[in-house]
């Protein structure tokens, strides 16, 4: 039997070749590739893969948003087949600007940059796939497109061009294999779009003698049918992307674990073999319409379970759902594997490095108590001092500044501000790709009153770790300072659902302020009560309960609730703690002090008057 598929003969009608499965229409085609893909797989396949894996979801949203499909995906790029060429256009601009922006911060080798071919003309379709010699002229102009940018034909530039806002350059005509005409090269490359500075190519998240934790990865289970191996696979690698993008430990690569796929082997032997001091495994079931992933953090010399979490989700938007539970996922284990480190016995040495101080000092911090973070304070100076480039010890010391102001422990000078600002400055220029360090940067700029900065940091921060909810819930900081409290109550949220057991920030004392300035004073007594029972202490979550109760026209409470927190800080008066606010709008700083005031709390150090609401519970 013939194959009714095959192309016609020259001079043919293709309505005789047809089959009821295949087209011809017009449409623009765009074919991508990695540029250098096969020289980043020889020096670390699953970095690259998995790097490659969330780049594609990255500009996934780009290619539907200008009508475009995935036609076909290879192992280090992909077609897609678009109706219009100014959308094809267009999102190849889109997706190389995006593209350009999540590589701006990581070293040269480590940087992907896409090469794109944009062509338009008759293509045969069949079972979603398509064919012919404008394909091919797509395909062959990636390779002549600049890393980071696109060849576009001089036949679909003259389509397009008119509707483009950006401008290109000819590269003349090019003759390509098997394509019969010399075909007119237009190309583009937006500016920027390069790898970091070479200097910072050497630059390590921490030296190899700092990051003593190395982390396993193990295969998930897939506990439903064969065809579902793809999505257990699938998310073990993308969270072994998340966790090495922590600086804190090791991450191995996925040939490491994945040799274990399917053996009945212990975890202790695993852990031997591949020298790993954690180990994470865990399980993917679906049923119907319905994801549950389950995992747990082990100490496999021990048999210790650190921690055990349980997702479970509608599938719903597939790439969605696999994003947020390896964000969950990534969070919740790193945040675990620093408290574990943390609180691991001290090493039997005389020789005392400044990484065995920052963790002591580690493990006071996380104790959250007054004494405790002065005797970090001591040990993070030690670390500081034996190793001056240890910028994760200038991280966290700046954030104990921050925080035992903000905790009411010690008084807010302004030369304890400029040494938290040095010190967080200190952090990122020591580190450049520490997603912590920027994160600490932008926060201390955000009390300092300086939004601008502190929202490029942020914004750093994010780009540099997409999974790090601490660096998420810092821009909140940045919109709440500013005064967009909606947008920072939703970071806030996200950030202590995921993140809420990291002492490094304070979720739910910020949730309470933001919804106090909304006047939604319930949810702030909510949040307030949510913080208090981590620290009962804590000088912003008493204050604003306080506030918050006098607004609400809760007298007796208000009256107790405010000598709870003068009881706890005998000298704290409005004027002074005021002065540590830098919000942008006056009306939220006057909101504030109005629920100080009536909540009883002394305007200043002579104030001698009693407040209405006291008058009012008295009588």
């Amino acid at each position: 039997m013939r194959d009714s598929r095959r192309l016609p003969r020259r001079g043919q009608s293709s309505i005789l070749w047809s089959s009821e499965n295949m087209e011809r229409r017009l449409a623009a085609i765009v074919c991508a590739d990695v540029a250098g893909y096969s020289r980043m797989m020889g020096s670390d396949e699953a970095g690259t893969h998995a790097a490659f894996k969330a780049h594609r979801s990255a500009i996934h949203p780009i290619i539907l948003n200008h009508g475009g499909r995935v036609v076909k995906n290879t192992g280090d790029g992909f077609l897609l087949e678009f109706p219009s060429i100014v959308g094809a256009t267009e999102a190849a601009i889109a997706m190389q600007t995006l593209m350009a922006e999540r590589n701006h911060h990581l070293p040269a080798d480590r940087a992907m940059q896409f090469r794109l071919g944009i062509h338009m003309g008759d293509v045969i379709a069949d079972e979603d796939e398509v064919f012919g010699d404008d394909v091919n002229i797509a395909v062959r102009l990636e390779s002549v497109a600049s890393p980071g940018g696109f060849a576009i034909s001089a036949k679909a530039y003259s389509e397009a061009n008119k509707h483009l806002t950006v401008p290109l350059v000819d590269g003349g005509n090019h003759r390509f294999k098997n394509i019969k005409d010399a075909v007119g090269v237009w190309t583009w490359k937006p500016e920027g779009a390069r790898a970091i500075a070479p200097e910072l190519r050497e630059a390590s998240a921490l030296s190899q003698q700092y990051r003593t934790a190395i982390v396993g990865v193990l295969p998930f289970a897939n506990l439903s049918d064969a065809q579902d191996e793809y999505f257990s696979d699938g998310l073990t690698e993308d969270l072994i992307h998340a966790l090495s993008l922590q600086s804190f430990y090791r991450v191995l690569s996925r040939n490491s674990t994945f040799a274990f796929k399917g053996k009945n082997t212990s975890t202790r032997l695993i852990a031997r073999e591949i020298d790993a001091t954690y180990l994470i495994q865990g399980s993917v079931r679906r049923a119907g319409a319905k994801i549950r992933v389950t995992a747990e953090l082990i100490a496999p010399e021990t048999g210790e379970q650190l921690w055990t979490g349980r997702y479970d989700r509608d599938i719903g938007d597939f790439f969605a759902m696999q994003d947020e539970i390896t964000t969950n996922l990534s969070a919740a284990i790193a945040t675990e594997i620093v408290r574990a480190e943390a609180s691991a016995p001290a090493r039997l040495s005389t020789d005392v490095t400044a990484w065995d101080r920052f963790l002591k000092g580690l493990s006071h911090y996380y104790r959250q108590t007054k004494e405790d973070l002065a005797a970090a304070i001591d040990l993070f100076r030690e670390a500081i001092a034996v190793d001056p480039k240890l910028s994760i010890a200038h991280a966290y010391l700046a954030t104990i500044q921050i925080q035992s102001i903000q905790f009411g422990w010690v008084k807010g000078t302004r030369e304890m501000w400029a040494e938290a600002m040095n010190l967080a400055e200190t952090s990122v220029r020591l580190d450049p790709r520490s997603s912590f360090a920027f994160s600490i940067l932008s926060w201390a700029h955000a009390m300092e009153g300086h939004y601008e900065a502190a929202m490029d940091a942020a914004k750093r921060a994010v780009a540099l770790n997409p999974y790090d909810n601490g660096a998420r819930g810092v821009l909140g900081i940045c919109h709440f300072v500013i005064g967009e409290h909606r947008e920072a109550i939703e970071l806030f949220s996200m950030a202590a659902q995921r993140d809420n057991s990291d002492p490094r920030y304070q979720w739910a004392a910020l949730n309470a302020f933001s919804h106090y300035l909304l006047g939604q004073y319930d949810a702030t007594l909510s949040w307030a009560r949510e913080q208090l029972y981590i620290n009962p202490n804590h000088m912003q979550a008493l204050a604003i309960r306080a506030a918050a109760l006098a607004q609400l026209g809760r007298t007796g409470e208000a009256v107790e609730a405010t000598r709870v927190l003068m009881g706890n800080y005998p000298t704290l008066n409005v004027d002074r703690h005021l002065r540590n606010f830098h919000w942008k709008r006056p009306e939220d700083l006057a909101h504030y002090r109005e629920g100080l005031l009536k909540a009883g709390v002394p305007l200043g150090k002579l104030t001698l008057v009693q407040s209405d609401v006291k008058r009012a519970a008295e009588s």
